[in-house]
């Protein structure tokens, strides 16, 4: 994105020092603006953001979205949220109530805020999971939503919550569906860790690799620097006012086929793969049509092969936060 083409001059992002969130951060200060980053740090971690550029535009604060009354002072002045403050779907079979407190009302709170505070766009992260199992392939924005994990419930929620702010307060809100996000600054751990980042960490130190159920599922794995690119992308449309978008890179491929390529691109060569049970609320295949935000101008995704190895770089480089 071209410096000066932003149409805002103060975001505010949730779940700002997270995997995500830090990379919202980080392209929204490369191009100059004012950032208010607000997490928890449950999740989040403060090395995510120590080493941006332009850090002097860069204000962190620490609270949890769940406590409404404590969030208005930081949104005065605040002229578009992203709002990418949740749970991980790994914890929602933990704690359920948790997950709904912050996915939900989480979401209740921040729409609140910025309706009370004039905020002229927020864009909310949403998920794939939403969807459930597929009736239809591909998945576009108008497959029904019947989502199978109380994650992909709480999401719903909080897009419904979106849908009902716009419709009584003309909020613009847009809504992005992320899918399988993958990079650097990624949790790898087996209890929290995304599978790429879990696999990527576990082939580096020659460890077996372990598949939930067969390896046939299929997913369409998205490099968050794109996911990032993508929620500045629509913040800049007004054709995005209210709308629905598949975040996703389109690409279809296999658990096993993920395995055989992390191996490939760690250099290591027939790890044993050992397999367990299915996780429950997994959806079988993730076949996603991203056409739509192709339209409204995200018409470049970063391949698989190079998005691993700039993870591979990362983790290489930063062992201690792997």
């Amino acid at each position: 994105m071209k410096l000066g083409s932003f149409p805002f001059q103060k975001a505010l992002v949730t779940g700002g020092a997270g995997f995500i969130g830090s990379h919202i951060v980080r392209a929204l200060l490369n191009a100059q603006i004012e950032v208010l980053s607000v997490d928890d740090y449950s999740a989040g971690k403060r090395q995510n953001l120590s080493s941006l550029v332009n850090r002097e535009l860069l204000t962190e604060v620490e609270a949890d979205i769940t406590e409404q009354n404590n969030l208005k002072p930081y949104f005065k002045n605040v002229e578009i949220v992203f709002h990418n403050g949740a749970t991980k779907k790994t914890k929602c079979m933990r704690d359920p109530h948790r997950d709904l407190e912050v996915n939900a009302e989480g979401t209740f709170n921040v729409l609140e805020m910025a309706r009370a505070c004039d905020v002229k766009k927020v864009v909310l992260a949403s998920t794939g999971s939403v969807y459930g199992e597929a009736e239809y392939h591909p998945q576009d924005e108008n497959h029904p939503l019947n989502p199978v994990s109380y994650y992909g419930v709480s999401k719903l929620a909080a897009e419904k919550y979106a849908g009902v702010f716009q419709h009584l307060y003309g909020m613009d809100v847009t809504i992005l569906r992320y899918f399988h996000v993958y990079g650097p600054l990624q949790e790898s751990s087996d209890d929290d860790g995304g599978v790429v980042a879990i696999f990527l960490r576990r082939a580096l130190a020659t460890l077996p690799l372990t598949i939930y159920s067969d390896g046939t599922q299929q997913r369409s794995f998205t490099y968050v620097e794109d996911v990032a690119r993508a929620n500045l992308l629509v913040a800049t449309k007004r054709e995005s006012y209210g709308e629905t978008y598949n975040c996703a890179s389109g690409l279809k491929i296999t658990i096993q086929q993920l395995a055989e390529t992390v191996m490939r691109i760690c250099r290591v060569h027939d790890l044993p793969i050992k397999y367990a049970d299915a996780t429950p609320g997994d959806i079988k295949t993730f076949d996603v049509d991203n056409s739509k935000l192709k339209k409204l101008g995200m018409t470049t995704w970063t391949d698989l092969d190079e998005g691993l190895r700039k993870t591979v770089s990362w983790y290489l480089a930063n062992p201690r936060q792997n």
